[in-house]
């Protein structure tokens, strides 16, 4: 038997539900959605993070009453452990810091492992569809093979606390944690010092490095009066608004992304993924998945600075059609900018259901879609299916919105052909699908 005694003590005085630190003994049987293990104490189910399946271990409960259907807690002894289990490197991956890395404490091979589990088992649960699922490393550069899934996040927010340090939140809490350095952020957001400054007046700081080596901060004010500290020379400096743009106090309010063989234009904070090779692995996927012919009709929904709009748009041709919508301005400026040498592509702000819903006699032959976590939902799902798309390419980064909404494609004739999983979040439990919806034979 193997002893791995990791932390002896947490502060639970806050916690609700919780009068009085509890500990007990839990063996862990799989992973869950989120990254936990899961196990069970007295017939109650306990969701346990820091732990790996297979894994006999001490915890303390963090979140739940006595007559609670099940509960939170935290590992703080592995009194057997898995052989996957590996030394977390970063010193605030541990109960009662940082809640930002889920998976330190498993190798990659099984971080990859437990992602496809989860995958498989929401889409069981949630949509009826048995799927073996593999997900695949994505190198940070071309020439990388595999990495050690540290250094690949490009952008990072950091929360304030109260003695103007940035720092991380611990997982389900608004505490702030100060950190000197997080391991999972790119060299470039890293070499910006934004943990080593205080930040008089700021609620959060977002560091953003591009793949162009352009480097970026947007500060969002708590209060009136912000101090923002010295930075490197280069890097640019935004402060967030209520409304509108925010405001640029230093260098330039976008950052250049190369992907595609095209130049991006991204906005202060504005969305782009934030792995290395995220833009250049989906584009890929999601062009083998739709196949789109020239002259074709394509939506590309949710669409951002306009990505996936520009490779489909480059495969249909002059002949053909992109609609691409998007619901955030500042985002759909960037696209007209971006693709404003592609006559086929129309670009629509607005809400994706809204827009949808007003043009609803308009064909589409393909279909990619990206939408937020929470999913597309069940009034976008209704209106692609109204369009009879031929093939339907859906990015999700959360699999049990992907599954709710396959669920939904199924009873519109509409079945899953198929899924690649991508693991674009090391260390955490995010993992990114394209999956290939058909109409049913």
């Amino acid at each position: 038997m193997t002893t791995c005694t990791l932390v002896l003590s947490l502060d639970l005085s806050n916690i609700s539900g919780v009068p009085a630190p509890v500990e007990i003994t839990v063996e862990i049987d799989r992973a869950a959605h989120g990254g936990f293990g899961v196990g069970r104490h007295e017939g109650r189910v306990v969701f346990v993070r820091h732990s790996l399946p297979g894994e006999r271990v001490r915890a303390l409960v963090t979140d739940g009453a006595d007559d609670a259907r099940y509960w939170r807690a935290d590992a703080v002894e592995v009194l057997s452990a898995s052989p996957d289990r590996v030394t977390a490197p970063c010193r605030y991956a541990r109960p009662g810091q940082c809640g930002g890395c889920d998976w330190q404490h498993a190798s990659l091979p099984a971080q990859r492992r437990l992602k496809a589990g989860v995958v498989q088992e929401q889409l069981s649960r949630l949509a009826g569809i048995e799927w073996d699922v593999v997900v695949e490393p994505v190198p940070r550069h071309d020439d990388d093979q595999d990495d050690d899934g540290l250094g690949w996040r490009t952008r990072v927010t950091y929360a304030v606390d109260d003695e103007d340090r940035a720092g991380l939140r611990r997982h389900r809490s608004h505490e702030v944690i100060p950190i000197e350095e997080c391991l999972i952020a790119h060299p470039g957001v890293r070499s910006m010092g934004v943990e080593g400054r205080r930040w008089p007046g700021v609620e959060s700081v977002e560091s953003v490095t591009s793949s162009s080596g352009e480097r970026l901060v947007v500060v969002e004010p708590g209060q009136l009066d912000v101090e923002v500290p010295d930075l490197p020379e280069d890097v640019s400096v935004l402060v967030g608004q209520d409304r509108g743009r925010p405001r640029v106090l230093h260098g330039q309010s976008a950052v250049t992304e190369l992907a595609g063989g095209r130049r991006w234009r991204v906005t202060g904070g504005g969305f782009w993924q934030v792995h290395p090779g995220a833009a250049t692995t989906l584009t890929e996927a999601v062009l083998e998945a739709l196949a789109p012919q020239p002259g074709e009709r394509a939506l590309d929904l949710y669409s951002g600075v306009g990505l996936f709009a520009a490779a489909i748009a480059d495969r249909v041709g002059r002949g053909g059609r992109v609609t691409a919508i998007e619901g955030d301005r500042s985002a759909v400026a960037d696209a007209r900018h971006n693709l404003s040498d592609m006559p086929q592509v129309r670009i629509v702000s607005g809400p994706v259901a809204k827009i949808l819903a007003r043009d609803d006699d308009a064909r589409a032959d393909v279909v990619v879609l990206d939408p937020p976590r929470a999913g597309a939902k069940l009034a976008v799902v209704s209106a692609i299916a109204r369009r009879r798309p031929r093939a339907i390419a859906y990015v999700a980064c959360d699999p049990a919105a992907l599954a709710r909404d396959l669920a939904a494609l199924s009873t519109h004739g509409y079945e899953l052909a198929g899924l690649r999983a991508f693991d674009l979040f090391p260390m955490t439990h995010h993992v990114e699908c394209v999956a290939l919806v058909r109409p049913r034979a």
